[in-house]
């Protein structure tokens, strides 16, 4: 059985649980309030969600791990799709390990989707990739019972892939009949100044609104948008149509690094849920 060691522990997040819970623990003090939880009611599809720097992002993506905890759905796997940063492996690549340690633990990939999926497998596009590995822990420290995951780095992010991604993920479910969720790996806009962030974000985050994939990409592509998981929320929201005629998605929370770290050049992150 081969385990994917952390690449990200100590710097993305601290290295120890301890830490990772103390963290967190401040940051839900602050958040708590804030938190629609009446959104846990709804049927979950999936989310998008950020993958900074803890100390940065996590303000926006405990919104959605609470809203998780508070649910009354148990999913058996997650689907964690993520931009590869690294260039290294296929332009679609599941993970040729059986598990990923992270400060909490080991958690299980469900390779029973593997051959339903049809993906290639590469160890090199995961190694050294911290958009997927940022959310396990999140998920190992708000969740309070066992799950697999299903990691999927995208190096070549268009609509064609996302929905070859979303068809395979829902056919393969069809024969599994798992409970299964997506979360759709993705920073904002990156170095901008943070109004003209948040005025080139809207375009991005208004078709995500719509539930619009091509509306998506092509909002980036005019505008030279730099939300780097475009790929994986565009594969969320094929899914998601795949899964109900009448997909809604929300906003959960709006936020940058200035936020933290006051600069004229931030980062944005935004998290968002996608519901039957």
């Amino acid at each position: 059985m081969k385990t994917r060691q952390p690449a990200v522990a100590g710097s993305f997040y601290p290295g120890n649980k301890a830490a990772i819970i103390n963290l967190l623990t401040g940051v839900m003090i602050k958040e708590a309030p804030l938190i629609d939880r009446k959104l846990s009611q709804k049927k979950i599809i999936g989310a998008v969600v950020p993958h900074a720097g803890y100390m940065f992002s996590a303000y926006q993506a405990v919104h959605f791990f609470e809203i998780l905890k508070h649910s009354e759905q148990h999913f058996d796997t997650f689907f964690i799709i993520n931009p590869n940063h690294t260039g290294y492996g296929a332009e679609i690549a599941l993970d040729e390990n059986d598990y990923w340690e992270t400060p909490f633990g080991k958690v299980e990939i469900d390779r029973q989707y593997y051959p339903l999926l049809g993906f290639s497998e590469s160890s090199s596009a995961h190694k050294y990739e911290h958009s997927g590995e940022v959310m396990v822990p999140m998920l190992q420290h708000f969740l309070d019972y066992s799950f697999k995951i299903v990691p999927i780095t995208m190096s070549k992010q268009n609509p064609q892939n996302a929905k070859i991604i979303a068809e395979a993920i829902f056919t393969g479910n069809k024969e599994l009949k798992k409970k299964i969720c997506l979360i759709a790996s993705s920073d904002f806009s990156h170095y901008v100044d943070p109004k003209e962030g948040k005025r080139l974000d809207r375009y991005v985050i208004d078709e995500i609104l719509n539930l619009n994939a091509e509306g998506i990409y092509k909002q980036i592509k005019e505008k030279q948008i730099t939300v780097c998981g475009y790929g994986p929320i565009m594969t969320l929201i094929e899914y998601s149509k795949l899964v109900t005629d009448s997909p809604i998605s929300h906003i959960l929370k709006i936020g940058h690094s200035g936020e933290v770290i006051p600069s004229e050049e931030v980062v944005d992150y935004v998290s968002m849920m996608v519901n039957e």
